[in-house]
């Protein structure tokens, strides 16, 4: 999951394979969420409430999507910046817009490495003390939602490349007094006290295909249906290059997951591209960008559990992959301009084919 970032200098991307796309898309007779909702799939993207006064930015976002989820907002430090004080505002703003457009609201994240306030991490607290003040910060963030949000991410990115744990405050540094996935769990079970009608989800990257990462979270993930630890799904990030060639290997990994019962959301999808000197990415590139989306949201509609496809931001104007990236951008299904892009017509091809799902 991408740390908060300030948004990516605005552009059009003018190319006349983009007008082609871009023309089709316009003229296509449903939106993305119409697509999604007769196949079965949520269709959704990471949301900036500070962009929700700008009308073609909430234009789109209400037309195109039937699931939301603030961007930043919901996590550890912008929402509890100090003890006892809880900042709902911004969080409210993207909850009172999904009532408004009718769309569901998901959230992230309530336990992870990063983005913790200064008072959590240089307080100097014991064990016994930080597992009081997650056990609290859980109860207070999910009870304040209860009702609203359908699906948190429960714990984010528990795991390194290698499949070992990531040492946090959280596991072991100090941690919550609890040895190895003990602490994922016992969130997990702090959630679903807070609500028990939320889907919880452990959510990571590059777990999309079937590697060290991904056994440890599907190891994590059996234990814990073995025991009836209350998690209902696993979310892959999937930010992807236009090199990805492991859309292919990713089936069997979902099957696995799917076959514990548990449902699969693809949460914060995007595929950067290299660009030029002006900042541009090259037709082929964008042509090759929206295959992987077609291949994707393929992939998703093969699997009955396999019930949202999220993707983080939905515009290359405030797209956090510049930024982190240089030289690197062009990622979402729409341009700066909020027009539509190859992406978003490799988007509409997938979701109507009718390739049947999977059990």
């Amino acid at each position: 999951m991408p740390p908060l970032l300030l948004s990516a200098q605005s552009k059009n991307v003018a190319c006349p394979l983009c007008l082609v796309f871009s023309v089709a898309a316009m003229l296509s007779a449903q939106s993305l969420r119409e697509l999604g909702d007769a196949r079965g799939v949520h269709v959704g993207s990471a949301v900036n409430p500070s962009h929700l006064a700008e009308p073609e930015y909430s234009a789109t976002l209400a037309k195109e999507f039937s699931q939301i989820e603030p961007e930043n907002a919901m996590k550890f430090g912008p929402i509890h910046p100090a003890p006892g004080n809880y900042n709902f505002g911004p969080a409210d703003e993207v909850a009172q817009f999904a009532r408004s457009h009718n769309q569901l609201l998901r959230g992230a994240v309530l336990v992870w490495h990063n983005q913790n306030p200064s008072w959590v991490t240089g307080g100097k607290h014991t064990p016994e003390q930080l597992s009081s003040i997650l056990r609290d910060h859980i109860a207070a963030v999910v009870g304040h939602y209860a009702g609203q949000v359908y699906a948190w991410d429960v714990v984010n990115e528990a795991f390194t490349a290698g499949g070992k744990l990531r040492s946090t405050i959280w596991y072991d540094s100090p941690g919550i007094g609890l040895s190895g996935t003990g602490y994922v769990e016992q969130a997990f079970r702090w959630a679903r006290s807070a609500d028990p009608k939320a889907l919880l989800f452990y959510n990571d990257y590059e777990t999309e295909t079937i590697n060290s990462k991904s056994d440890a979270v599907y190891a994590m993930a059996r234990d814990f249906k073995s025991r009836g630890v209350p998690i209902d799904g696993i979310g892959f990030q999937m930010h992807l290059t236009r090199e990805t060639e492991r859309v292919g290997r990713m089936e069997a990994n979902i099957r696995r997951f799917t076959a514990l019962g548990l449902q699969v959301q693809i949460t914060e999808l995007d595929v950067r591209l290299p660009l030029d000197s002006g900042n541009l990415a090259s037709p082929r590139a964008l042509a090759r960008q929206a295959k992987i989306y077609r291949q994707i949201v393929e992939l998703c509609l093969k699997f009955k559990q396999c019930t949202a496809v999220q993707t983080w931001g939905f515009t290359d104007k405030y797209s956090w992959i510049p930024r982190t990236y240089p030289g690197k951008g062009d990622a979402l299904p729409f341009d700066s301009g909020y027009k539509p892009k190859p992406a978003y017509e490799g988007i509409v091809a997938a979701f109507k084919s009718r390739r049947p799902k999977q059990p």
